[in-house]
């Protein structure tokens, strides 16, 4: 049997995807430990979850000297241990420090084909407006690894995403953030299981 998978997750918001975990390892339905759970935003809702849940919190801000949170932030996933960091609306791009002790080990979900529709800006409903302007006939969720680029790193899981006629960009997003936190959930138990591999080259 693989040991728990050691999780650390980043939220700027509300942490949904990060919220359907830590319930998932509540009911023993995933084989992972919650370590800890950070944000960039004080106010935010995650922060108050993690408290409920006892989960270890922390609100490092990074607007003010982004170099210096960056490395609080990396110092704080090593001091609980954690081996593998989720983004779940993670508004901040992660800096050298942490991408560096944990390369290859952040996982961001992707609300569309990447990299199609990924890159510098392209988050929230633009990526399914430009699904849309595309006249694409699916869409997709994505869940890779992060790198020094914005969406670039590599694919670890992929869900499709049907486009309907009728589809305006608020209908696709809700639909598509319907979906995100539980194949977030479930990609962490193929992983947990030993049924899916992390990328090899992502550890160059």
């Amino acid at each position: 049997m693989n040991p728990p998978l050691k999780l650390g997750f980043l939220a700027s918001g509300t942490g949904s995807s990060a919220q359907a975990i830590v319930r998932a390892i509540r009911r023993r339905e995933l084989a992972a430990e919650a370590r800890l759970l950070v944000s960039n935003n004080r106010g935010a809702a995650a922060l108050d979850f993690a408290r409920a849940e006892g989960v270890p919190s922390l609100c490092i801000p990074t607007q003010a000297e982004p170099e210096a949170a960056d490395v609080r932030l990396a110092e704080a996933m090593a001091a609980h241990r954690v081996e593998l960091i989720v983004l779940s609306g993670y508004l901040r791009r992660l800096g050298a420090q942490t991408l560096a002790l944990y390369a290859g080990r952040v996982l961001n979900i992707h609300p569309g084909p990447l990299p199609e529709f990924g890159g510098h800006g392209m988050y929230g409903r633009r990526v399914h407006e430009a699904v849309l302007a595309a006249r694409s006939p699916a869409s997709a969720v994505v869940i890779h690894l992060v790198d020094e680029e914005y969406d670039h790193g590599p694919e670890v899981a992929r869900r499709a995403v049907e486009v309907r006629p009728d589809d305006t960009p608020e209908t696709l997003e809700a639909r598509v953030r319907e979906l995100e936190p539980a194949f977030f959930v479930e990609t962490l138990e193929r992983i947990a299981r030993g049924d899916l591999a992390l990328p090899r080259e992502a550890h160059r």
